[in-house]
């Protein structure tokens, strides 16, 4: 791992889950608390999240709906009925 040039050290207050979810990574990765904690903030990227408006397939024009609007037989299409 290279570090940069400076380098800071910081606490995080995490709950039980978030222990045993930090600590469960770390084995399963092969590596310290840290680095997983320091993947995680170099991953993350809120601008990547996409919005939750899906496109339904076959309609990849309109903007996405709800599957509660189709009808059954829309529903069922594909699956050999």
């Amino acid at each position: 791992m290279c570090y940069p040039t400076s380098v800071h050290k910081t606490s995080v207050y995490l709950s039980d889950e978030e222990i045993a979810r930090l600590v469960n990574l770390a084995e399963r990765e092969g590596t310290s608390q840290a680095e997983v904690i320091r993947r995680a903030i170099r991953r993350y990227d809120p601008g990547r999240n996409p919005g939750r408006d899906f496109a339904l397939i076959g309609s990849a024009n309109g903007p996405g709906g709800s599957a509660a609007d189709l009808t059954e037989d829309e529903l069922l299409e594909g699956f050999g009925t």
